[in-house]
């Protein structure tokens, strides 16, 4: 039956893709640095404490005393595209488009600053998608990652009246395929190296020890993606968690303490690399390969390597495709065609 010639236009309906990823400011400089770090650090999932509390120190000092030096950080480390984590992002949902075709339209989206989830669901609507995979580019699952990243897709569309059906990509700490991907990327940068390291260092982001005892399973999902790829690449591997933030207690070890500590214990070169980041950003680049390197260097270490993370090196398109095309499955076949 034709379509009433009064009836509100409606698109063909897609199958949508949306990559996410943390966030970062629009530029290196301190205005755009303190709105990043308003929305990042105001989110009650990222900082636990009550807004009574939180919010005036916030405000007050933090905003007042920390966007100066990390606007500094940045601008180490910034692209001539723009942020690092933004790059790769981009890049990454721009070799999905390519590697999926054109029945499937991908986007990309930052948790915090731009784009938005809420304008990129929105535009993926508007084209047609009444079925997107929100995909958190988070091998480990906590709730101030993937969980923040689902509660705003899921809070922005509760301002549609029509809604899309949503699948929310789960934690891949484990699967085979990334534990591959790591692998074969590791081993790739490390065939590059003019030196054997002594030890390879996973470094991943730290949280408060409570969220551990508060039933987060971060710190478990990293010691499992560590063992995995310790037994798969038949060495050992140091864990670390590295940035943290406040008084309160941290997961441990830390990252520049144990770099620190290692020459006086005969460890004189090291290769690091930080696989709970998908892609390079402020924390990787600045804090590990260049703060980390001076820790290690100026402690009477001999040679230090950063290995970079997946960002959208072929291991990451190839290992996205497999976990990509599996949470498809039921909507989309691997042939190209809608279900």
């Amino acid at each position: 039956m034709p379509i009433p010639p009064d009836h509100p236009p409606v698109a063909s309906s897609r199958i949508g893709l949306l990559v996410v990823n943390l966030g970062t400011p629009d530029g290196p400089d301190v205005a755009s640095v303190k709105r990043y770090l308003l929305e990042f650090l105001s989110d009650r999932r990222v900082v636990e404490i009550p807004p009574i509390v939180w919010q005036p120190l916030l405000r007050g000092l933090i905003l007042n005393t920390r966007p100066k030096r990390s606007a500094a950080a940045y601008a180490k480390v910034w692209m001539p595209e723009g942020s690092p984590l933004a790059v790769y992002t981009r890049r990454t949902a721009e070799a999905m488009q390519a590697h999926l075709g054109t029945g499937i339209l991908v986007d990309w989206a930052m948790r915090y600053g731009n784009p938005s989830i809420a304008d990129r669901l929105q535009a993926m609507k508007d084209a047609g998608c009444d079925r997107i995979l929100l995909a958190p580019l988070y091998p480990q699952y906590s709730g101030a990652t993937t969980a923040t990243a689902n509660d705003a897709a899921f809070a922005a569309m509760a301002t549609m009246r029509w809604q899309p059906a949503v699948r929310t990509l789960p934690p891949y700490h484990d699967d085979p395929a990334y534990i591959d991907a790591l692998k074969t990327s590791i081993e790739r940068h490390l065939a590059t190296l003019d030196f054997a390291p002594d030890l390879l260092v996973a470094s991943f982001h730290g949280m408060p020890e409570r969220t551990l005892h508060m039933g987060d399973p971060y710190h478990c999902q990293c010691r499992k993606t560590a063992r995995l790829l310790s037994e798969a690449m038949g060495r050992d591997i140091a864990v670390t968690f590295q940035s943290r933030f406040g008084r309160a207690k941290w997961l441990e070890p830390a990252t520049d303490a144990t770099l620190e500590a290692m020459p006086e214990k005969g460890i004189a070169s090291v290769a690091i690399f930080t696989p709970g980041f998908s892609a390079d950003c402020l924390e990787t680049l600045e804090e590990i390969a260049m703060e980390g390197r001076e820790t290690f260097l100026a402690a009477g270490g001999k040679d230090f390597a950063y290995l970079p993370c997946l960002n959208a090196d072929t291991e990451a398109i190839t290992l996205y495709a497999r976990l990509f095309s599996r949470e498809l499955a039921g909507w989309w076949n691997t042939n190209g065609t809608i279900i």
